[in-house]
């Protein structure tokens, strides 16, 4: 399975390129799984489908999906809700509920949504379709979830040695003053015993993955720009993160072309291949006829990747 990802400023015409992209991969026969994370959710409008997180099938090859971010959020803190009573049943009488109830206005709790629900499809979707394309949300949101990951593992490990330090503690109060229990609860001494190191090995394994699939030579990312200054500006933020962040940029497009974009174009591409000599750039060409009824997706579009 390889996967793609469109990103680039607000408007630039990711979920476009991202579409057509994912039309033309099918219509050669390839088992294709188009998705939108961006909350914007152009990608049902385009194929005219009304679409949610629940897969559908829009022609033999192609299926379409939509991450509701806000639903995500929900499902997300509920269940870290659920699994904190689990692990640390004997604190119920502290009011868990009252904390959690606001959690899911936290910093970053978005983020770590949307990055457990393309966890599950990069997961679950690896066996049934030979390509996923996705639509990402802007510029700053899409490295945050793209930066989680790595970030997630440094304080898994962290956390799993401050975790078998407790361990270690209890385990050494334990022959000194006997087994303890609080509320009825027997706590632990071991790692083979331990819900709470248990889960964060669970997390670290899951996590792991993701990343290895994000930097792996299956994944591409193609930033999408247009030819603007503060599309410049954007896309040059982008690449450095991504460079940052150690995943493969597949090329860039130029998107919303004209005859009379072509001075500040090329100011736009030779700027950005200063610090990216590398950089591959597709012109494609603005269509006024996009919104009109009966339009065709708008070109081919080409990564070395594919």
């Amino acid at each position: 399975m390889k996967t793609v990802f469109f990103t680039g400023k607000g408007g630039v015409g990711k979920s476009t390129l991202s579409a057509t992209l994912a039309w033309q991969l099918a219509e050669k026969g390839f088992r294709v799984l188009a998705v939108s994370i961006d909350p914007a959710h152009n990608l049902g409008d385009i194929y005219g489908k009304k679409l949610s997180f629940k897969k559908k099938k829009f022609s033999e090859h192609l299926y379409l999906q939509e991450i509701n971010l806000e639903k995500a959020a929900d499902e997300y803190v509920k269940a870290n809700m659920n699994l904190m009573r689990e692990i640390y049943g004997y604190l119920q009488s502290f009011n868990m509920d009252k904390y959690f109830s606001i959690l899911k206005y936290s910093p970053g709790i978005e983020e770590y949504a949307a990055l457990t629900a393309l966890e599950k499809i990069l997961t679950s979707e690896r066996e049934n379709f030979d390509y996923i394309v996705f639509d990402t949300p802007p510029t700053g949101l899409t490295l945050h979830i793209f930066a989680l990951p790595g970030i997630t593992l440094s304080w898994l490990e962290r956390l799993i040695k401050i975790r078998q330090e407790i361990l270690k503690k209890r385990y050494t109060i334990h022959n000194i003053r006997g087994k303890y229990e609080a509320k009825g609860v027997p706590l632990v001494y071991d790692e083979k015993d331990d819900n709470v190191i248990k889960k964060l090995y669970e997390l670290q394994e899951r996590y792991s993955l993701v990343l290895s699939l994000l930097q792996g030579k299956n994944n591409a990312v193609s930033v999408v720009f247009n030819p603007d200054y503060l599309s410049l500006k954007e896309s040059q933020r982008l690449l450095t993160g991504l460079s940052d962040l150690g995943l493969p940029v597949q090329g860039a497009f130029n998107n919303k072309m004209t005859e009379k974009s072509g001075e500040i174009a090329e100011m736009v591409e030779e700027t950005l291949k200063k610090d990216h000599s590398s950089l591959t750039i597709q012109r494609v060409p603005y269509r006024a006829d996009s919104m009109q009824e009966g339009y065709k997706l708008p070109c081919d579009i080409t990564l070395p990747f594919l």
